[in-house]
């Protein structure tokens, strides 16, 4: 059937626990109930990357663009916007800044910057429906492979591409697939790293749930390319949308012939299935992840061998993330020149980021290699929440680093990141404001990744540890100097000796505050206090008196009862019973306590 107009409604994980499923069936009840179910569709999409406001509706072709819908504004969109063709100006996007509506998904200064190639088909096409990807040239890359290329032609085409791992350690992808080529053995295999574990961080999340049938592709053309016949999705339980779909396109695949035998009469077989992780932070690593789908341990072991001569059961393998592979079927069809022309001299093509923390437009980008901080922060991501003055940027997750606002304007490539301490990692990238304390960030992050080190070698397993118990002296105000030499001389060692990119990288957050936030470290070990009022143990709460008016509100609320004062006098904190829970601070409303 043919339709005039077609309601795409944002079905990710983020707008489906705002009840955009709700939404869809409400919009399809009030589009029959307004006989229009021959003319209008309502349909199901992946994300559309604006996910601070979600649920989405785009109404196409009309291009508009509706935000924070709920399923009680179905009813409106239909009687206003579909019936009488009237737009609903309370539903669009407000930029924070120009203080304008945007109706129009283009004019919109998130996505003006943005480039989508991985993310090309997330919020334009039904996921769960293999023709909407046949429409949009699904399948046409693995058709040209099998039937018009050689297996080296592929992989010297993907090569020539420059495409780098985007998994966190940038590895050209085309060597790696080379690199399977010169082993011979009765099976090969192929593997999706879709283990995403990083804090903030979605990317994959997103890619699997909103089109799940271009890392299918990608992965049936690698294994053309290295001579494999079968291919593993390794993916966390924790991702219940991402695996239905997932499970949805292969059965979908399957059918059409896209899997399974005889790929386009090409003699080429491919099969996948899925092997859900536990959540272990430390089955990204690749050797790790080769353990687990084997029902192993997830513990990494020394490389070589690379997974490329043994890995999964001893056979060649290669193993490749959600968004690399994501990019594989656009370089095939259109070619490694164009998307070689994309970005950097050393870094092309485009990244997704998982923009959080404290910006006004939270949500997935994708963007040029070489675009700087800045650009993303304040043009696409519409700047720091509140008017807040910014602090620094979190890039790379647990082994990334904080870069600080003298490095606003460093491109976004995998060499820049790291000249400045920091790395590109899967994606994430998290926006901190002057109220965040950089030694509690530190701390936050070591936490993590001492709670899912596997323990195998002793410089991960106790210096991490022992660099954690450090961070927590010093943010209980019990910090030396000698403390943050420790910190130094600590962190260095665990990044030369420990055995996996877990533990090679685990100080990072460390180092790079330490590096670029030295003061707030000396400030928690000579002053005994947190600049930024996070760290509990070094916090004072003091009751002005020229401003306390005597309401009682602050005793009221008291959890130990250590404020005294009566009813219109002025009120006195006993600093020996205080606990520094901040209560009092915030019952207050004549501004009369000082945090410090």
């Amino acid at each position: 059937m043919s339709y005039k107009m077609h309601l795409l409604v944002c079905g990710g994980t983020g707008c489906h626990a705002s009840d955009s499923d709700i939404l869809l069936e409400t919009l399809r009840e009030e589009i029959k109930a307004n006989g229009l179910e021959n003319d209008v569709q309502a349909l199901v999409t992946g994300c559309f990357g604006f996910c601070e406001k979600g649920p989405i509706v785009k109404v196409y072709p009309d291009n508009v663009f509706y935000i924070e819908v709920k399923p009680e504004d179905a009813k409106e969109i239909v009687a206003e916007h579909l019936v009488k063709g009237r737009r609903i100006e309370r539903l669009l996007y407000e930029e924070p800044t120009l203080e304008v509506k945007l109706a129009e998904h283009k004019e919109m200064p998130f996505y003006k910057k943005q480039l989508r190639i991985a993310l090309r088909n997330c919020g334009f096409i039904d996921p769960e429906n293999i023709n909407e990807y046949f429409a949009n040239d699904g399948y046409q890359a693995l058709g040209k492979a099998v039937t018009q290329m050689t297996p080296r032609d592929v992989i010297d085409s993907v090569k020539e591409s420059g495409l780098r791992g985007r998994g966190g350690g940038g590895f050209p992808t085309g060597m790696k697939w080379d690199f399977a080529t010169k082993y011979d053995a009765d099976q090969k295999y192929v593997v999706c790293n879709a283990d995403e574990g990083d804090p903030g961080a979605f990317m994959d999340r997103s890619i699997l749930e909103g089109d799940p049938h271009s890392v299918l592709e990608a992965m049936a053309i690698a294994g053309y390319a290295i001579g494999a016949s079968h291919g593993y999705i390794y993916i966390r339980a924790e991702y219940p949308l991402a695996i239905e779909r997932l499970k949805i396109a292969i059965a979908q695949a399957k059918e059409t012939g896209m899997l399974g035998e005889d790929i386009f009469g090409s003699g080429f077989n491919f099969d996948i299935e899925l092997k859900l992780g536990a959540g272990a932070f430390v089955c990204g690593e690749e050797t790790a992840l080769i353990h687990s789908i084997e029902g192993k341990r997830g513990e990494p072991t020394t490389k070589p061998p690379f997974p490329a001569e043994s890995g999964v059961w001893g056979k060649p393998t290669i193993v490749n993330n959600v968004e690399t592979l994501a990019n594989i079927p656009v370089i095939i069809n259109r070619g490694s020149d164009w998307f070689a022309k994309i970005g950097t001299e050393k870094s092309k093509g485009t990244k997704v980021f998982a923009l959080a923390g404290k910006i006004n437009n939270v949500g997935l980008v994708e963007v040029p290699m070489g675009i700087t901080l800045r650009e993303i922060i304040y043009e696409i991501g519409g700047g720091i929440k509140n008017g807040k003055k910014f602090k620094a940027v979190q890039t790379g997750g647990p082994s990334g680093g904080c870069i600080s606002d003298q490095f606003l304007d460093t491109p976004i490539d995998y060499d820049s990141l790291i000249q400045i301490g920091s790395m590109m990692g899967s994606g994430g990238m998290i926006v901190l404001d002057e109220d965040d304390c950089m030694v509690n960030i530190a701390k936050f992050y070591l936490e993590f990744t001492v709670e899912e080190s596997c323990g195998k070698c002793t410089p991960c397993r106790v210096g991490n540890k022992r660099l954690l118990e450090i961070l927590e002296k010093i943010t209980e105000g019990k910090g030396t100097p000698e403390d943050l030499k420790m910190l130094e001389e600590l962190g260095s060692a665990i990044k030369d000796t420990s055995l996996c990119g877990l533990g090679q990288t685990a100080p990072n957050p460390v180092l790079s505050t330490l590096k670029y936030f030295r003061h707030e470290y000396e400030a928690h070990v000579n002053e005994k206090k947190c600049p930024s009022g996070v760290c509990q143990n070094l916090l004072s709460y003091e009751i002005i008196p020229d401003k306390c008016v005597g309401c009682t509100a602050c005793a009221r609320v008291c959890p130990v009862n250590c404020i005294e004062g009566a009813p219109k006098k002025v009120h006195v904190i006993d600093q020996s019973k205080c606990i520094k829970c901040g209560a009092c601070y915030e019952a207050c409303k004549f501004d009369a306590i000082k945090k410090g």
